[in-house]
């Protein structure tokens, strides 16, 4: 068994999500992320945009946010959103314990701001999903001057290849 499969129900069944309906949006979570991909949360969550534009199911791994929405009338899976979260810019959440909510804003690599609304049963569960998303995009994330590789023109000073100069004969 690889390690998505092996951490995907634990982590839903974290949540309180159904085994069904955690069975149901597996095969599209698979397709979206790796084997090897530990998953960190697994959780129903809304758009605060289209109230009533169905149920979505949001996957949040070590590499990938992938979301999917499932139709009102007809239940069919479609995928909403599946990126790394290295390609998210600009992500800000902010907890609401007295509602028992968290909201999760994103703007995707094809520019498109991204909000969903998550809800818990205990203002102890907005904390804990606090946590998640502040390891997964403050602690696991580099910054993008990091993650450059390499520049076209003069090398850093640090970086000059040495001279060699052999030593004097006497």
């Amino acid at each position: 068994m690889d390690v998505f499969s092996r951490t995907f129900l634990p982590a839903a069944a974290e949540t309180g999500l159904a085994l069904q309906t955690a069975t149901r949006h597996m095969p599209v979570f698979r397709r979206c992320v790796g084997s090897g991909d530990a998953t960190i949360l697994v959780t129903r969550c809304r758009r605060p945009e289209h109230p009533a534009g169905g149920e979505y199911l949001m996957l949040l791994t070590h590499r990938r946010l992938v979301v999917t929405r499932q139709t009102r009338v007809l239940h069919r899976l479609r995928l909403h959103l599946n990126t790394e979260l290295r390609e998210l810019s600009n992500v800000t959440w902010s907890p609401d314990p007295r509602a028992h909510r968290l909201e999760l804003a994103a703007t995707a690599i094809d520019g498109v701001r991204e909000r969903f609304l998550i809800h818990t049963h205990h203002p102890r569960g907005v904390w804990q999903l606090d946590a998640l998303l502040h390891h997964a995009f403050r602690t696991r994330l580099r910054t993008p001057a990091e993650r450059l590789v390499a520049t076209i023109g003069d090398a850093p000073a640090g970086n000059r290849p040495a001279v060699f100069r052999p030593a004097p004969a006497r």
